[in-house]
């Protein structure tokens, strides 16, 4: 389950950077693009195990934003949804390249209002 290990690389980023306000954080939002291979209830599963282990986040919540696959055509020079594994354009143009849907990131960070 690589899921865990995801989820102990965000709480390790974010141990890096808010190292002292670390435990002000109400939620973090990633954002996944579906040809990353995370699945959400997978991801959401695998950080309330982490966050039950580790007491100090109990008040955390997570969020995961799922991009679409975006392709872009060369032919027409436009960007298209990839739909149901179709890497092909509306103009009939194959395209493998992909300018959305491969990343995984921490996209928010919201901090307890004081």
């Amino acid at each position: 389950m690589h899921e865990l290990s995801i989820v102990k690389d965000i709480f390790s980023t974010l141990e890096e950077h808010y190292q002292t306000k670390i435990n002000d954080i109400q939620k973090v939002q990633i954002t996944a693009g579906l040809l990353s291979n995370v699945q959400p209830i997978l991801i959401q599963n695998a950080f309330d195990a982490f966050i039950h282990d580790n007491e100090v986040y109990n008040d955390m919540d997570l969020e995961v934003v799922v991009n679409d696959i975006i392709a872009h055509c060369d032919n027409c020079d436009k960007d298209f949804k990839v739909e149901f594994h179709r890497f092909v354009c509306s103009c009939g143009t194959p395209s493998t390249n992909i300018v959305q849907g491969n990343e995984l990131f921490i996209s928010k960070v919201i901090f307890k209002q004081s």
